[in-house]
């Protein structure tokens, strides 16, 4: 288990994260969000002790990752897929990892088959495009079979066969009863993969919650219609009490009623529907929501703000 309590860090005046607290348990993919400059990173790197909280506490399982005798067989992370040296081979990298820690040589050849990259286990890692460098990362958070694991951005510049691998591959970590935390910013990924968010802004927690309860509490459904009558359609529902937008598709969306009220108003009135189908907000949509007013940067008629 990850568990941070009133974790505070900062930079003279700034704080990049502010007074967090969470848990985050084993047998769950946890997708950690939040906008650029939110305090992701910094989070992530405190968990792993490579930044000092200024306040607060961060533990893997009960203890601070600095005093864990064995940190690489508790934690696995990847923040820096390109942090390795250009002159070595993937197979030379994650031998020194092993022999630094304690780990059979054995599980370089077995994390190596595990990510793909057996074949090229000889080649050096200078020459390696960005998405083998994500395999290579990946692979030395799996060399100690750690019960944790940490990864920032883990699809960064994979092909579509590399994400749906790592989508699968995450969700085996879990059923095996690890706990994994992930970064990322591609919410139709993130939405395909996570059980439950950590969502921050301003280094400030958002939420902590499922995806589902996230998207429920940060967005409204609504239904989309298809009539060759629009207009009738439109005035009795707005009579009815409802809100009606136009899709640019041309079919109407309808807020405040279900599909089952939106049938019966039209059928009352004999409008035809070639088209009644409930429109559940995307989880970029409830993340755009929660977060509007942490965004460090926007774009307002063409200009930054």
């Amino acid at each position: 288990m990850i568990a941070a309590r009133g974790l505070t860090k900062r930079y003279g005046p700034a704080s990049a994260v502010n007074d967090l607290t969470f848990d985050i348990g084993p047998g769950r993919v946890t997708g950690f969000l939040g906008p650029n400059g939110a305090g992701k990173t910094t989070t992530m790197s405190m968990i792993v002790g490579l930044v000092r909280p200024t306040g607060g506490t961060i533990t893997v399982n009960g203890r601070r990752f600095r005093d864990l005798p064995a940190p690489m067989r508790e934690v696995g992370t990847l923040l820096d897929a390109r942090a390795v040296h250009g002159g070595r081979t993937a197979y030379q990298h994650l031998l020194c990892l092993a022999r630094s820690n304690g780990i059979p040589r054995s599980r370089v050849d077995d994390v190596l088959g595990t990510v793909g990259l057996d074949d090229v286990g000889g080649r050096r890692v200078n020459r390696f495009s960005l998405g083998m460098f994500q395999r290579l990362g990946i692979a030395a958070a799996l060399l100690g079979d750690p019960g944790i694991l940490v990864f920032d951005e883990p699809v960064n510049g994979l092909d579509p066969e590399g994400v749906l691998w790592i989508r699968t591959l995450m969700r085996d970590l879990v059923a095996e009863g690890r706990t994994v935390l992930i970064s990322s910013h591609l919410m139709s990924e993130m939405a395909l993969t996570a059980d439950d968010l950590l969502v921050i802004g301003r280094g400030e927690l958002i939420a902590q919650t499922s995806v589902a309860g996230f998207v429920s509490a940060n967005s409204h459904s609504t239904v989309r219609v298809r009539t060759p009558d629009a207009e009738t359609l439109t005035g009795l529902l707005t009579d009815a009490g409802a809100t009606v937008g136009h899709a640019p598709s041309g079919e109407l969306d309808v807020a405040g009623m279900d599909c089952e009220a939106v049938g019966r108003v039209a059928a009352a009135a004999g409008v035809v529907l070639f088209g009644l189908t409930t429109r559940e907000a995307s989880l970029e949509e409830a993340f755009m929501n929660s977060t509007h007013d942490s965004v460090e940067f926007r774009v307002l008629d063409g200009a930054f703000s």
